[in-house]
């Protein structure tokens, strides 16, 4: 079956860029083979269909196809040759490397199969990919991942993509019930394991910044054009700290298990290894001690690391994340 697809598309494809004028739907039927058979054999709404199919699956494939109507106002169809043909593609390998590291970071998102495709498409017009000879050494150990679970995330990429405005229902964090927010959105940006969205709120007449995992509901898309001009370069990671409240105000010291918590150590001010009672003169330190940066948000941030952290102050901190790590044990 997927041979007899594969060679129906085939066909098909030929058909249309060979063609030098708009084939209708009655020709393209009747000069490839498959639809004939199943014309003798199935009614004439399903060899339709399948048709309907075929030219979708086509232009999935990357195959632009014109629709033109006809002086009888029968539609016509042809793919020109100029619109599918690839200009001149020149990558070093470090430029095909990170392709082809774009292309893996989207293999657990809604986007893998545009970003497997086109990435095929590049291939078949002589780009190498990372995994091709070249590549002598790897990159990393590690492949990366972006994971875009909230059903909002296509529709808002979408939309940010089409600069079309949208409506959505929004519960803020201290909100017992959603809101109903008209924004232009801008851009997304993942930040800490979350998507956030940052846009222009038209029923405040400012710039937000929204987390899609307290989008509720489904996003829909508004016609018209946006209101508010669309920022040159739109910083959403330092706008969502701001917005969070991850600005510091004060500081916080914490226990650090050694060799853990590099994000940590990174933004520490001061980290002093601390020497436990009874320990051997030369043993290393089994904790560092660390003062931080200390701002709203602080204690969520903690918490992902789990048992290697320790708050010691302020208090209110220490009690914060005591409170989370509760609520993540009672599930």
């Amino acid at each position: 079956m997927a041979i007899a697809k594969a060679e129906r598309l085939m066909n098909l494809a030929l058909c249309l860029l060979e063609t030098r004028r708009p084939l209708t739907k009655r020709e393209l039927r009747s000069s490839i083979e498959a639809y004939l058979e199943a014309d003798a054999t199935g009614s004439d709404e399903a060899v339709n269909r399948m048709f309907e199919r075929d030219k979708d699956d086509l232009r999935e494939l990357g195959l632009v196809i014109e629709t033109v109507d006809g002086i009888d106002g029968e539609l016509g169809y042809l793919a020109r040759r100029d619109s599918n043909r690839l200009p001149p593609i020149t990558l070093d390998p470090e430029e095909a490397a990170a392709l082809g590291l774009a292309a893996k970071v989207w293999q657990q998102a809604r986007l893998a199969g545009a970003a497997s495709g086109a990435l095929q498409k590049l291939r078949a017009a002589g780009m190498p990919l990372a995994d091709e000879p070249y590549a002598s050494e790897p990159h990393s150990a590690l492949e990366p991942r972006i994971p875009t679970h909230e059903a909002a995330f296509e529709p808002l990429m979408l939309a940010c993509r089409d600069r079309r405005p949208v409506v959505f229902d929004y519960r803020k964090s201290n909100a017992a019930r959603p809101e109903r927010r008209t924004v232009e959105p801008w851009i997304l940006e993942c930040w800490r394991g979350h998507w956030y969205l940052a846009g222009w709120d038209r029923d405040r007449a400012a710039e937000r910044v929204f987390r899609l995992s307290r989008i509720t509901g489904r996003v829909r898309s508004r016609v018209g054009a946006f209101t508010a001009e669309v920022p040159d370069h739109v910083t959403v990671r330092e706008t969502v700290e701001t917005w969070a409240g991850e600005t510091a105000t004060s500081t916080a010291r914490i226990r650090l298990r050694a060799g853990h918590g590099y994000p940590l150590r990174a933004k520490a001010i001061s980290i002093r290894p601390v020497v436990e009672e009874g320990a051997a003169d030369g043993e290393p330190a089994a904790w560092d001690e660390l003062e931080i940066p200390y701002g709203h948000g602080l204690d969520a941030w903690l918490v992902e690391f789990g048992p290697d952290v320790v708050v010691l102050e302020p208090a209110e901190l220490r009690a914060d994340v005591v409170e989370r790590l509760r609520a993540v044990a009672n599930g």
